[in-house]
């Protein structure tokens, strides 16, 4: 438990996670336990499967054996005609996801959240809500506004993707904030739209082969972004035009609700709107 005594933090290898929860004291406590239980078995699951989820996702791939990768490769599969991409894209949002929903199966809880390093798997009872803190740099306190969620939204996903994050980015994107059904669709498509802000063979942007960052990436020698320069104005637009024709597209496949793009200062929303406030109410603010 944290200082707090709320929340729950969950650590083993690259999965960092917080988790809180409300309700009656003997069900948070049983949603605990549950989220316990199941985290101590996720990473050794992954790494079973690490060959496969590291591969790119066809519709001839055939599906993995355990929960979590199956919530990956069903999450990614609607992008493999079109694109590359493996399983690993939704790793965050997928084992948020599992996390909580062993808690649900457990407990009776009036709301909760898994955050996986901003990647959020939310519950809400009917009646609740959360107010989530939508960033404009994932490296740094940049909060860009404010937004609630309630349970009549059907939003129960958030995910951020972008070249400041922790993952590798094949475009040029701060940070592209998803908020969709589920946090294992927020998290696949929150890295399409960010790879979709892009402004090839631009001599202000330096991209590095992933092998030479990471050799076990599955990105392989994909070049990912490690830096961009100051952008005229006029480019920063056409980057994030690029970005918002794609999460457009996602909204219209209902693969996503609604997305917020950001790059250099400037902002974009895609699907439904995004209501941004710059100060929070005194309740419960989720960042993603």
């Amino acid at each position: 438990m944290l200082p707090d005594g709320r929340r729950l933090h969950l650590h083993d290898g690259p999965i960092d996670l917080i988790i809180e929860a409300w309700g009656a004291r003997c069900d948070v406590e049983a949603a605990y336990r549950a989220a316990s239980q199941r985290f101590q078995t996720v990473l050794d699951e992954l790494c079973g499967e690490l060959e496969f989820l590291r591969q790119q996702c066809c519709s001839e791939s055939g599906w993995p054996r355990g929960a979590v990768a199956r919530r990956m490769t069903a999450a990614v599969m609607p992008y493999a005609s079109q694109c590359f991409i493996t399983p690993m894209a939704a790793v965050a949002g997928a084992v948020a996801e599992e996390v909580l929903a062993c808690m649900l199966e457990s407990a009776k809880l009036e709301r909760a959240y898994v955050n996986n390093g901003g990647d959020i798997a939310l519950y809400l009872a009917p009646g609740q809500d959360f107010v989530v803190g939508m960033v404009e740099r994932p490296d740094r306190p940049s909060l860009l506004g404010t937004t609630t969620i309630t349970a009549e939204d059907a939003i129960r996903g958030i995910a951020t993707s972008g070249w400041r994050g922790r993952s590798f980015s094949l475009g040029i994107a701060d940070a592209v904030t998803v908020l969709a059904d589920r946090a294992v669709a927020a998290d696949a498509a929150a890295t399409i739209i960010a790879n979709a802000v892009d402004l090839p063979g631009h001599p202000a942007i330096v991209r590095v082969p992933a092998c030479e960052l990471a050799p076990e990436s599955d990105l392989g020698s994909r070049p990912v972004t490690q830096a961009v320069g100051e952008l005229r104005p006029v480019e920063v637009a056409r980057a994030l035009d690029l970005g918002v024709q794609m999460a457009s597209r996602l909204v219209r496949m209902k693969l996503i609700r609604s997305a917020a793009l950001s790059l250099q200062h400037e902002v974009r929303i895609a699907g439904q709107p995004i209501v941004l406030t710059s100060s929070a109410p005194e309740r419960i603010l989720l960042h993603a």
